[in-house]
């Protein structure tokens, strides 16, 4: 039987395996990189407009649940091509639900946008 290792380095191994999945999400998914972008460009007009904590708070949650939803997806197609590597229609619905849950997360994300910023262009 192994040793148990203590709560700690367990936990500290999890933040290491998540931050390796980040970084393999970031290399080599170009809707990550285009989401990165995006949310790099939010940030830099947050600071220029010097938008309200609240403001910051909704579009901080808004990025982080795109970009999650993303990984998600990301891993829901990865792992419905491992089981069946051919088309499948239920495999095909499957893949266009993952889709669309990051697509409603985008459209939500920039209808926050559109009421942070509109008000500054006016």
């Amino acid at each position: 039987m192994s040793e148990k290792k203590p709560f700690i380095i367990n936990r500290i191994k999890s933040v290491g395996y998540a931050f390796k999945g980040m970084l393999i999400l970031i290399k080599t998914e170009a809707s990550i990189k285009t989401q990165l972008c995006i949310a790099l460009v939010v940030i830099g007009a947050g600071f220029y407009f010097d938008i309200s904590k609240t403001e910051w708070i909704a579009q901080i949650a808004m990025i982080g649940l795109v970009l999650s939803l993303e990984g998600m997806n990301t891993s829901v197609e990865a792992l419905a091509d491992f089981i069946h590597p051919d088309f499948h229609e239920k495999i095909g619905t499957i893949k266009d639900v993952a889709a669309g849950a990051v697509f409603i997360a985008s459209i939500a994300a920039v209808a926050i946008a559109c009421v942070i910023y509109i008000p500054k262009f006016t």
